[in-house]
Protein backbone atom coordinates (compact mmCIF):
# COMPACT_ATOMS: atom_id res chain seq x y z
CA UNK A 1 0.00 0.00 0.00
CA UNK A 2 1.48 3.42 -0.76
CA UNK A 3 2.15 6.12 1.78
CA UNK A 4 -0.65 9.16 1.49
CA UNK A 5 0.93 12.65 1.84
CA UNK A 6 -0.32 15.55 3.35
CA UNK A 7 0.88 19.32 2.92
CA UNK A 8 0.03 20.97 5.99
CA UNK A 9 0.60 24.67 6.47
CA UNK A 10 -1.74 25.83 3.41
CA UNK A 11 -1.57 29.51 2.69
CA UNK A 12 -2.79 30.15 -0.67
CA UNK A 13 -5.03 28.80 -3.31
CA UNK A 14 -2.11 28.21 -6.04
CA UNK A 15 -0.09 26.09 -3.33
CA UNK A 16 -2.55 24.27 -2.75
CA UNK A 17 -3.22 23.11 -6.44
CA UNK A 18 0.44 22.87 -6.72
CA UNK A 19 -0.04 20.26 -3.97
CA UNK A 20 -2.92 18.76 -5.53
CA UNK A 21 -1.80 19.10 -9.53
CA UNK A 22 1.46 17.24 -8.15
CA UNK A 23 0.10 14.21 -6.11
CA UNK A 24 -0.83 15.14 -2.29
CA UNK A 25 -3.66 13.46 -1.21
CA UNK A 26 -4.62 15.90 1.53
CA UNK A 27 -4.18 19.50 2.65
CA UNK A 28 -3.61 21.12 5.96
CA UNK A 29 -5.40 24.26 7.32
CA UNK A 30 -3.54 25.99 10.42
CA UNK A 31 -6.39 27.41 12.20
CA UNK A 32 -4.03 28.13 15.41
CA UNK A 33 -3.73 31.95 15.06
CA UNK A 34 -0.24 32.01 16.98
CA UNK A 35 1.36 30.26 13.97
CA UNK A 36 3.10 31.94 11.01
CA UNK A 37 1.10 29.48 8.76
CA UNK A 38 -2.95 30.24 9.93
CA UNK A 39 -5.11 31.05 7.92
CA UNK A 40 -8.47 33.17 8.26
CA UNK A 41 -12.20 31.44 7.65
CA UNK A 42 -11.94 33.74 4.40
CA UNK A 43 -8.35 32.47 3.36
CA UNK A 44 -9.48 28.68 4.14
CA UNK A 45 -13.07 29.01 2.46
CA UNK A 46 -11.29 30.47 -0.73
CA UNK A 47 -8.71 27.57 -0.85
CA UNK A 48 -11.17 24.48 -0.19
CA UNK A 49 -13.81 25.88 -2.69
CA UNK A 50 -10.65 25.84 -5.20
CA UNK A 51 -10.15 22.20 -4.84
CA UNK A 52 -11.24 19.23 -6.79
CA UNK A 53 -13.06 16.32 -5.37
CA UNK A 54 -11.00 13.61 -3.38
CA UNK A 55 -8.61 15.57 -1.31
CA UNK A 56 -9.37 15.53 2.04
CA UNK A 57 -8.92 19.13 3.74
CA UNK A 58 -7.89 18.55 7.88
CA UNK A 59 -8.42 21.54 10.02
CA UNK A 60 -5.20 21.80 12.62
CA UNK A 61 -6.58 23.15 16.17
CA UNK A 62 -4.30 23.67 19.43
CA UNK A 63 -5.89 23.68 22.61
CA UNK A 64 -9.19 26.10 21.39
CA UNK A 65 -12.23 26.24 22.77
CA UNK A 66 -15.44 24.31 21.33
CA UNK A 67 -17.14 27.17 20.08
CA UNK A 68 -14.23 28.43 17.63
CA UNK A 69 -13.79 24.99 16.58
CA UNK A 70 -18.11 24.22 15.80
CA UNK A 71 -17.73 27.52 13.98
CA UNK A 72 -14.91 26.52 11.82
CA UNK A 73 -16.42 23.31 10.93
CA UNK A 74 -19.85 25.08 9.99
CA UNK A 75 -18.25 27.95 7.75
CA UNK A 76 -15.26 25.55 6.14
CA UNK A 77 -15.77 21.99 4.68
CA UNK A 78 -13.30 20.40 6.64
CA UNK A 79 -13.16 16.53 6.41
CA UNK A 80 -10.95 15.85 9.23
CA UNK A 81 -9.69 17.02 12.57
CA UNK A 82 -6.44 17.37 13.76
CA UNK A 83 -5.57 18.20 17.36
CA UNK A 84 -1.96 19.40 18.13
CA UNK A 85 -2.41 20.37 21.88
CA UNK A 86 -2.93 18.69 25.02
CA UNK A 87 -7.42 17.45 24.10
CA UNK A 88 -8.33 14.87 25.73
CA UNK A 89 -9.95 11.76 23.74
CA UNK A 90 -13.33 13.06 25.02
CA UNK A 91 -12.27 16.57 23.51
CA UNK A 92 -11.35 15.40 20.06
CA UNK A 93 -14.18 13.23 20.40
CA UNK A 94 -17.22 15.84 20.74
CA UNK A 95 -17.34 16.85 16.58
CA UNK A 96 -19.15 15.04 13.90
CA UNK A 97 -16.05 14.55 12.08
CA UNK A 98 -13.05 11.78 12.35
CA UNK A 99 -10.04 13.28 13.95
CA UNK A 100 -6.38 12.54 14.12
CA UNK A 101 -4.07 13.61 17.35
CA UNK A 102 -0.70 15.43 17.24
CA UNK A 103 1.76 13.58 19.55
CA UNK A 104 4.87 15.77 20.29
CA UNK A 105 7.77 13.14 20.97
CA UNK A 106 9.23 14.12 24.43
CA UNK A 107 11.78 11.59 26.27
CA UNK A 108 9.56 8.57 27.82
CA UNK A 109 6.39 8.47 26.42
CA UNK A 110 5.00 5.70 26.02
CA UNK A 111 3.13 5.33 22.32
CA UNK A 112 1.31 2.05 22.91
CA UNK A 113 -0.04 3.31 25.99
CA UNK A 114 -1.40 6.62 23.83
CA UNK A 115 -2.44 4.70 21.15
CA UNK A 116 -5.30 2.91 23.54
CA UNK A 117 -5.88 6.42 25.23
CA UNK A 118 -6.51 8.09 21.71
CA UNK A 119 -8.20 4.30 20.42
CA UNK A 120 -11.07 6.52 18.90
CA UNK A 121 -8.67 8.93 16.64
CA UNK A 122 -7.96 8.18 13.06
CA UNK A 123 -4.60 8.40 13.35
CA UNK A 124 -1.84 9.57 15.53
CA UNK A 125 0.66 12.12 14.19
CA UNK A 126 4.00 11.94 15.40
CA UNK A 127 5.79 15.62 15.80
CA UNK A 128 8.99 16.28 17.14
CA UNK A 129 8.96 17.60 20.54
CA UNK A 130 10.18 21.13 21.57
CA UNK A 131 8.85 22.51 24.74
CA UNK A 132 6.13 25.54 24.17
CA UNK A 133 5.87 24.91 20.96
CA UNK A 134 3.33 23.11 19.47
CA UNK A 135 4.32 21.51 16.21
CA UNK A 136 6.39 23.15 12.53
CA UNK A 137 9.74 22.87 14.44
CA UNK A 138 11.48 21.58 11.25
CA UNK A 139 13.46 18.75 13.09
CA UNK A 140 13.02 15.07 13.15
CA UNK A 141 13.14 13.14 16.27
CA UNK A 142 14.50 8.89 16.63
CA UNK A 143 12.13 7.01 14.27
CA UNK A 144 13.45 3.94 15.86
CA UNK A 145 11.23 4.77 18.90
CA UNK A 146 7.90 4.07 17.06
CA UNK A 147 6.77 0.62 17.97
CA UNK A 148 6.13 -1.58 14.13
CA UNK A 149 2.76 -2.79 15.89
CA UNK A 150 1.44 1.18 15.77
CA UNK A 151 2.81 1.62 12.34
CA UNK A 152 -0.35 1.57 10.42
CA UNK A 153 -1.70 4.20 12.06
CA UNK A 154 1.04 6.93 12.24
CA UNK A 155 1.23 9.75 10.37
CA UNK A 156 4.62 10.31 10.15
CA UNK A 157 5.96 14.92 10.63
CA UNK A 158 9.07 15.99 12.11
CA UNK A 159 11.34 17.84 10.03
CA UNK A 160 10.71 15.86 7.19
CA UNK A 161 11.91 17.39 3.67
CA UNK A 162 12.78 15.83 -0.15
CA UNK A 163 15.87 14.49 1.03
CA UNK A 164 14.96 12.40 4.29
CA UNK A 165 11.08 10.88 3.75
CA UNK A 166 12.35 7.93 1.22
CA UNK A 167 14.40 6.52 4.57
CA UNK A 168 11.85 7.55 7.03
CA UNK A 169 9.25 6.04 4.83
CA UNK A 170 11.36 2.67 4.47
CA UNK A 171 12.55 2.83 8.47
CA UNK A 172 8.63 3.40 10.06
CA UNK A 173 6.30 1.94 7.22
CA UNK A 174 3.69 4.75 8.46
CA UNK A 175 0.43 4.73 6.88
CA UNK A 176 1.01 8.49 5.91
CA UNK A 177 3.78 11.84 5.68
CA UNK A 178 3.11 15.28 6.77
CA UNK A 179 5.13 18.01 5.93
CA UNK A 180 5.43 22.13 6.15
CA UNK A 181 8.29 23.85 6.39
CA UNK A 182 10.45 20.72 4.45
CA UNK A 183 9.05 22.18 1.45
CA UNK A 184 8.54 26.02 2.02
CA UNK A 185 9.99 29.18 0.12
CA UNK A 186 9.27 31.16 3.10
CA UNK A 187 7.00 30.50 6.62
CA UNK A 188 3.21 29.75 4.32
CA UNK A 189 4.93 29.98 1.12
CA UNK A 190 5.51 26.41 -0.18
CA UNK A 191 8.17 25.55 -3.12
CA UNK A 192 6.29 24.04 -6.48
CA UNK A 193 9.73 22.66 -6.82
CA UNK A 194 10.11 21.09 -3.28
CA UNK A 195 6.75 19.61 -3.48
CA UNK A 196 7.20 17.70 -6.01
CA UNK A 197 10.79 16.35 -5.15
CA UNK A 198 9.22 15.51 -1.60
CA UNK A 199 6.38 13.22 -3.61
CA UNK A 200 9.26 11.87 -5.65
CA UNK A 201 11.32 10.76 -2.34
CA UNK A 202 7.81 9.56 -0.95
CA UNK A 203 7.78 7.08 -4.32
CA UNK A 204 11.24 6.12 -3.52
CA UNK A 205 10.40 5.17 -0.26
CA UNK A 206 7.58 3.13 -1.32
CA UNK A 207 9.86 1.13 -3.83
Amino acid sequence: MRTRIKICGITRVEDAADAVRLGADAIGLVFYPASPRAVSLQQAKTIVESLPPFVTVVGLFVDQDRDTIERYIHEVQIDLLQFHGDESAHECSRYARPWIKAIRMREGIDLAEIARAYGRAAGLLLDSYKAGVPGGTGQCFDWGRIPATLASRIILAGGLDPQNVAQAIKQVHPYAVDVSGGVERSKGVKDAAKIEAFIAGVKRGDN
